[in-house]
């Protein structure tokens, strides 16, 4: 395992920081110069790792106003824990040295909607790659549907909000992580790694804090 630079914290207090420059149009673009790519050369230590989804609108780097070789980073549809995203999370925390990980969800998610879809009664076809990807998030959508719904396990997707789901799929995505993944949770328990799940906002691009485990002392997000 290997020995963390910064404190989860530290790290998160980081990732804060640069989102705070990315919503009010103040990016430094640090470490993206010929001096960082030779400095990078020989390795990489990012301090972060994120787990976020694959829409192109969503890119970890310009959210945070990081550089190169400061975040590891994986993604997919959806931002699902399968055994690929636990993998290199893995790398990420016991090669690497990353103090926390972001997993980042976000408003008007296909992924999510798509997830949505599949758990109606009348679900759209689609291929059994993605059909097994969304499957991830369908026990979100269920607990969302539930909790105001008890008159059919099919869900209406005009009667469900889909960014609640989307922030239910973080919790899910999370605890998925640590179940499946003893050396993020003992890196957790020992106090080296923080896990943050967040929504992030398209309109006003705030990166909003939705839960987190570990030791951190963090202001969460409220939402309606």
């Amino acid at each position: 395992m290997t020995k963390t630079r910064l404190t989860p914290q530290q790290a998160w207090d980081a990732l804060a920081a640069g989102n705070e420059r990315f919503m009010n149009d103040t990016l430094r673009h640090s470490n993206q110069d010929t001096d960082r790519r030779h400095e990078l050369a020989g390795g990489q230590a990012p301090d972060a790792a994120f787990l976020g989804c694959a829409d192109s609108r969503v890119a970890a780097e310009m959210l945070f106003d990081c550089g190169l070789g400061d975040l590891f980073v994986a993604r997919n549809i959806g931002q699902v824990a399968n055994m690929n995203m636990v993998a290199t999370l893995e790398y990420g925390v016991a090669v690497l040295g990353a103090a926390v990980i972001v997993v980042l969800a976000h408003d008007s998610c296909g992924a999510v909607a798509a997830a949505i879809d599949q758990t109606s009664a009348h679900p759209t076809e689609v291929t059994p790659a993605i059909r097994d990807e969304l499957a991830l998030i369908q026990p979100a959508v269920q607990q969302v549907w539930f909790k105001t719904r008890r008159e059919s396990p099919y869900v209406d997707p005009d009667q469900i909000d889909a960014n609640a789901v989307g922030r239910r799929h973080l919790v899910t995505t999370i605890n998925q992580l640590l179940r499946s993944s003893r050396v993020l949770s003992e890196a957790v328990a020992s106090g080296e790694l923080g896990i943050v799940g967040c929504q992030y906002q398209l309109d006003n691009g705030r990166v909003a804090p939705v839960t987190s485990v570990g030791m951190l002392d963090i202001a969460l997000a409220e939402f309606d």
